[in-house]
């Protein structure tokens, strides 16, 4: 096939007329009101949801949570320390108005700290469980689901109570996060089987069965970002290797020079869910979803053509994310030509999953294409000229390649680079590819 006759585009060889989508564009409320709006620390985003739940989002269930000012402080403080069983430590266990940390060292001995009031800072909390002191309820992340119903039969792993996120009321809003969050007893309890030890200045700390991994990345989350290391966070706040498996009784050793202060784009692992911190200040750089549909629409007025049919092809409206639409681009994910559907070089023996591209002849799987819509998982706002292999999702070059290195828990004990915005295992040589639009013939 002499492919050189037919008058191919890169979306980048777009011109984008629309100047307004040189700068990322603020949401009104941004603009016109910025003394008015409450405080926002930043925003959690699970990762593998494309802007929403499958089945919609609702109340403390959803794919993002944006933490907010509270009108009045609810954080606490580590203050005394009670240890063996003496009435004191049993009466801050049993004090429903006491936030305490339980460490059970063995049948004849408890330490119990107690928390007390700390009006400089908000707490947020992030689990399973959906009990009131829950701020943020998570459940397990099926790879690519298209309903609750896909995630329901799995065993969980993520804890009911996992993690719990400390904000400062003042400026700078430093967030810092530790693992597992009070019950609705306001206790924590770590049994006889948790890795728990004492300090080095006598106080008490530990590690959740499943544990919580951070990992921030280098340079920020921007264009130039590369991934970090992943380490685990104690119930403290402390920083420390991994452990050899999930839940090891051994912990790693702790490293001294990191802290658990999170920052723009660190990434935060429960053991079956993984979320993306973003600062209010790093979602201030970051394309909102009207630039993402601005862009949508550029491609769809450059009106691509499938190369075999000739016909118009379109990508389909943000809210029809996953119907297949008769318009929808499909690419070949070796090559990264894009086609409309067809079922030209179907062979049978193939199993039906790996096609041969009718422009260059190479053969592989061939899917549809889905515009990312999560505008919290873009490093930059470049134009959506690269998909996520094998599943299609299609987004900027500098995203693409970003996710692409970054490795995430997968299981007790193995990592694997994935789409954020349906956490499919990437595959191929680099898990993305570049796409090749052909133009109108006109």
């Amino acid at each position: 096939n002499n492919e050189k006759s037919v008058p191919q585009l890169l979306i980048r060889d777009l011109k984008f007329e629309n100047k307004s989508l040189a700068k990322p564009m603020f949401s009104p409320d941004q603009e016109n009101h910025p003394s008015k709006a409450p405080v926002k620390y930043g925003e959690l985003i699970v990762l593998g949801y494309n802007g929403s739940l499958p089945n919609g989002d609702r109340g403390r269930r959803k794919s993002r949570f944006a933490l907010f000012k509270r009108p009045k402080a609810n954080g606490v403080k580590p203050s005394t320390v009670h240890i063996a069983c003496t009435p004191q430590a049993a009466k801050a266990i049993s004090n429903k108005d006491q936030h305490s940390i339980s460490y059970t060292l063995s049948r004849a001995q408890t330490v119990v700290v107690e928390y007390t009031h700390d009006s400089n800072t908000d707490m947020f909390q992030i689990g399973r469980s959906t009990e009131s002191p829950i701020d943020f309820v998570v459940t397990d992340t099926v790879p690519g689901s298209q309903s609750n119903s896909d995630t329901q039969s799995v065993q969980s792993t993520i804890s009911r109570f996992a993690c719990r996120i400390i904000c400062e009321r003042n400026p700078p809003f430093t967030a810092r996060i530790y693992a597992a969050g009070f019950d609705s007893s306001k206790n924590i309890f770590l049994g006889e089987k948790a890795a728990k030890w004492k300090t080095s200045d006598g106080q008490m700390d530990g590690l959740t069965t499943n544990g919580v991994l951070v990992m921030h990345p280098r340079n920020g989350f921007t264009e130039d970002s590369k991934p970090g290391v992943w380490r685990e966070i104690s119930v403290c706040g402390n920083v420390f290797s991994l452990r050899e498996t999930r839940s090891a009784q051994q912990r790693g050793k702790m490293v001294e020079n990191e802290t658990n202060q999170l920052q723009d784009g660190s990434l935060i692992d429960l053991c079956g869910a993984t979320l993306l911190w973003r600062t209010a200040e790093g979602l201030s750089r970051t394309p909102t979803v009207k630039h993402l549909e601005a862009l949508r629409q550029e491609i769809n007025a450059a009106r691509p053509q499938c190369p075999v049919g000739f016909n118009t092809l379109a990508f389909p409206s943000m809210k029809r994310k996953d119907v297949v639409d008769e318009k929808q681009p499909w690419v070949y994910l070796n090559c990264g030509h894009v086609h409309g559907y067809h079922n030209w070089g179907n062979k049978e023996e193939r199993d039906g999953k790996d096609r041969e591209c009718p422009m260059c002849r190479s053969v592989g799987p061939y899917v549809p294409l889905w515009l990312g819509c999560e505008a919290g998982f873009y490093v930059d706002a470049g134009p959506p000229t690269h998909a996520f292999s094998p599943c299609g999702h299609v987004c900027s070059e500098k995203t693409t390649a970003y996710w692409s290195q970054i490795p995430l828990p997968h299981g007790t004990h193995t990592f694997h680079a994935a789409c954020p915005f349906c956490a499919h295992q990437l595959a191929g040589e680099q898990g993305y590819i570049r796409l090749i639009f052909q133009g109108p013939l006109d």
